[in-house]
């Protein structure tokens, strides 16, 4: 009986690891048989039986050769933003044979400074760092690292198996992560769950105040069948149909669809998500993106806010929200401008009719410093 995997709380939280977050490998002690880049990939890692390069099995993720030498192999990651670390996923997917037996995480909050010590990203598989890098890596000390999760045992990377949550206590906020695997072995993906902290930006900038840069997070949603909301903050523009929000078929829509007199389908359901902004604010433009999503679009989409105490949000509170972006036809496949003018918001919830999905919303305004 394969064991049913339960997904931690944490794993809701805004994901800073991956390629589509901004996510980067900074250095690798080793890319033998497969590059480290694959381990912060966005799609899910998939197995080809019979792919093989000119050093050995293809595997998606990242593995390194067989250690032959003193030590265990590392990297370093850099973050999508400054974030406070709440829970990690190391998934060993298809790595039953030679995967990292155990693992550990070190963080650290590195100065610009700090930064321009690393050496130059050379991303290519059968190679290992040159002693010349590793000597530019070893003046940030990043052995000494906070250690955020201590050396924990791995699972292989079967169905049931695969899924190695960890949740992390530490309140500190950091922007590079040191990941050890002892010795060597392999990772499919790696994912770091938390909360941005991002400095700031002036009250003059035009920002995206719904940006996961910029601290914004999903808190809740109606539906996400086929894609979570929070896809939708992300700063890079879709991959591909699975990188965005993406709910199941309303199942009450009306057997023939009808017009509204201002173009918008009538329809009885709708889905919603509710998203905190990074900073308060004024918004002033809304972009939404439905690259990829040619025939699952929605209709239309509005998008609503409010101001709330302490910035708590919760489904079974009341909350009082006003309309910032009318309910507005959509198309396929293309980015939809609108121009707004709203109050001082700390939440916008955005509703969609009658279901379907987008890649990403955008809404760029000034942060306003608000006492509650």
């Amino acid at each position: 009986m394969i064991e049913k995997i339960c997904i931690p709380a944490f794993a809701e939280l805004s994901e800073f690891a991956s390629t589509s977050a901004g996510g980067k490998v900074i250095f690798a002690s080793d890319d033998f048989f497969a590059t480290c880049e694959n381990m912060i990939a966005d799609a899910d890692p998939i197995f080809i039986a019979d792919k093989y390069t000119e050093f050995g099995k293809w595997m998606d993720g990242w593995e390194t050769r067989r250690k032959r030498m003193a030590g265990h192999d590392w990297c370093i990651l850099k973050l999508a933003t400054k974030c406070v670390v709440r829970g990690l996923l190391v998934d060993t997917a298809f790595f039953t044979g030679n995967y990292a037996p155990k693992y550990s995480i070190q963080a650290a909050c590195l100065t610009p400074e700090e930064e321009a010590l690393l050496p130059e990203r050379d991303t290519q598989m059968g190679s290992a760092c040159t002693e010349c890098d590793l000597e530019r890596v070893k003046q940030l000390s990043s052995d000494k690292w906070e250690e955020i999760v201590p050396i924990t045992a791995l699972r292989p990377g079967y169905e049931d198996t695969r899924m190695n949550y960890q949740k992390v206590v530490s309140d500190e906020a950091f922007t590079h992560v040191r990941v050890n695997i002892y010795p060597d072995g392999g990772i499919a993906r790696l994912r770091v769950f938390g909360e941005a902290k991002p400095e700031a930006p002036p009250s003059d900038q035009l920002v995206d105040l719904a940006s996961l840069l910029t601290g914004a997070t999903c808190l809740g949603y109606s539906n996400a069948h086929y894609g979570h909301p929070k896809n939708v903050i992300k700063p890079r523009r879709g991959e591909t149909m699975a990188d965005g929000w993406e709910t199941a078929r309303q199942l009450n829509r009306p057997e023939i669809l009808e017009s509204s007199d201002d173009g918008t389908l009538k329809t009885t359901g709708e889905e919603w998500a509710v998203f905190k902004l990074g900073f308060n604010g004024r918004i002033q433009k809304i972009c939404v993106d439905t690259e990829h999503f040619k025939g699952n679009y929605p209709d239309s989409i509005k998008v609503e806010g409010a101001l709330l105490v302490n910035a708590e949000w919760a489904h079974s509170k009341p909350v009082v929200w006003y309309n910032i972006l009318k309910p507005s036809k959509l198309s396929a496949h293309k980015e939809h401008w609108f121009t707004c003018n709203s109050d001082v918001i700390s939440h916008i919830k955005v509703t969609i009719a009658p279901d379907g999905g987008f890649s990403r919303i955008r809404a760029f305004g000034h942060v306003e410093q608000t006492i509650i």
